[in-house]
């Protein structure tokens, strides 16, 4: 296809009438027909990377996203565009949404689903009657962040690639180190991948760590900057806790600002519309954990603030991107105390089942005559109700052939062999899991250029920033002037108005 009819189909579809880097290039191998791993900075426009492909291609176009209000978002968009035929297979549609969507699916050119969605047999059985043109892996750094403990049907993706006769496949990321590029493509063990890795740093970003000898110093910090840079604001916590309280505390200090807490724990509902509000700039501070900011693709965020910081620079990277999507000048403020690394050692110290609970379980399989629903009921009891401990486990078993179609076989290997191969990938996990923990503090500590040191573990070369660099080299609040655009506040908070939204009147 020639590059004039590229940037027709381009400006037909988003109203853009040239490409922004890289997305040319790596739209161009998806049209032949070839494999394909993609790194692009947050921001850059990954999802066009695919949905422009989806609107030529014959066929359809199946993307795996890792969140649901992800793929509300884009869904949303896409058919804000006047692009109909995109829908998303998800928990939260209706039983009767949800078999009206798999009935009519060949009618769609571009379906997105979770991992864990395309573990069901009737949906997989489904999806293997479409023609696809394209399998995305949209954020794909999720294999390596996620697929290990959290979510492995993330690891389980290379099959249901095969199981669909290997159609080409997009994986698309805005962070991973080498080491995590080779992670993602070891576990998808796709041939002849053509890739495109472009430098992660944004150059519009000043980073700045603010250091405090109390913790209470924070909140009088974060009330400081909040009150005096009214731009749209992300402020990431390690807790949902924190992030609820701290929430309360700005929303009573700075009335006229609309301020909301985001965390996993809401209900649908409630994400969706908090979501739904920031990007309507009818809030404009969101104290939120890391479920928030994922694909959303709101253009004028320029403050990102991390009162917690996270327990690795991708996820950092990933969050601070969020900001400056226009190029516009951005800051990216860390509030630190030395003892915040226990956070985030707390939460890495109970991602995984404790090795004396994997032998006990690994007993029962071997001694006793036990059914799988018994085994996760007895393992469930041990770990306190932890579902992403039992996801481990079971992949862990399915990996070693010990469970195979929801039965056990023990001949499979032997009980000794089996007991040292699970506590030695635990123990690497855990090995791996400190070290980029200890990466991020290296980062807070640094004495040198902030910009340097955070992005010399994805590239060699650094982009001159286009602003103020870094608090070590020539950024001072003082000489921050950002341009401050007009909200669309409402004086009620979120949950009136979801009350609001929901009521039924006679």
């Amino acid at each position: 296809m020639s590059k004039s009819q590229l940037e027709q189909y381009l400006q037909a579809y988003f109203g853009f009438s040239t490409f922004r880097t890289g997305q040319k290039e790596i739209i161009e191998a998806v049209l032949k027909k070839r494999n394909v791993f993609a790194v692009l900075p947050t921001g850059t426009g990954k999802s066009i990377c695919y949905q422009l492909p989806a609107m030529m291609l014959s066929g359809t176009v199946i993307v795996v996203s890792p969140l649901l209000s992800l793929m509300t978002d884009q869904v949303k968009q896409l058919k804000a565009t006047g692009f109909k035929k995109v829908a998303a297979l998800n928990s939260m549609l209706s039983y009767q949404e949800r078999e009206i969507l798999i009935q009519q699916m060949d009618s769609y050119q571009l379906l997105y689903l979770s991992p864990e969605m395309l573990q069901s047999k009737r949906i997989l059985t489904r999806i293997k009657s479409l023609k696809i043109s394209l399998f995305v892996i949209d954020e794909a750094h999720c294999i390596s962040q996620w697929g290990h403990e959290f979510r492995p049907d993330y690891l389980r993706i290379k099959q249901v690639h095969q199981l669909l006769n290997k159609p080409p496949l997009l994986a698309l990321t805005a962070t991973a180190t080498p080491d995590v590029q080779q992670d993602i493509l070891e576990a998808l063990q796709i041939p002849d991948v053509k890739k495109f890795i472009y430098p992660m740093d944004k150059p519009n970003i000043s980073f700045v760590v603010e250091k405090v000898d109390q913790v209470k110093e924070k909140e009088d910090k974060l009330t400081k900057i909040i009150r005096n840079y009214r731009v749209p604001t992300l402020i990431y916590f390690s807790s949902r806790e924190e992030a609820a309280r701290v929430a309360s505390i700005l929303q009573g200090k700075e009335h006229d600002r609309n301020i909301a807490y985001y965390h996993g724990g809401l209900d649908n509902q409630d994400r969706l519309l908090i979501q739904q509000q920031f990007m309507n700039k009818q809030l404009d501070v969101i104290c939120c954990t890391n479920a928030f900011g994922m694909g959303i693709n709101k253009k004028d965020i320029q403050l990102v603030i991390h009162y917690h910081f996270p327990s690795q620079i991708e996820s950092f990277i990933q969050e601070i991107g969020r900001a400056g999507r226009n190029g516009q000048e951005a800051v990216s403020v860390t509030l630190f105390h030395e003892y915040d690394h226990i956070i985030p050692q707390r939460l890495l110290d109970t991602e995984l089942p404790d090795i004396s609970v994997v032998k006990q379980m690994l007993k029962l399989i071997y001694h006793n005559d036990v059914s799988l629903n018994d085994l996760k009921e007895e393992f469930m009891l041990k770990v306190n109700g932890m579902e992403p401990h039992w996801r481990f486990f079971r992949y862990q078993l399915e990996k070693l052939k010990i469970l195979e179609r929801e039965q056990f076989n023990i001949t499979a290997l032997p009980f000794q062999n089996a007991f040292m191969t699970l506590q030695e990938t635990i123990e690497k996990r855990y090995r791996y899991k400190y070290n980029k923990l200890n990466e991020m503090l290296q980062w807070l500590h640094t004495t040198g250029c902030r910009r340097n040191e955070l992005f010399s573990h994805f590239q060699d070369h650094i982009q001159k920033p286009t602003n103020m660099c870094c608090d070590y080299c020539d950024f001072r609040w003082e000489n921050w002037h950002p341009a401050i655009e007009q909200s669309n506040c409402n004086t009620q908070d979120w949950q009136t108005n979801l009350k609001e939204i929901l009521y039924q009147g006679d």
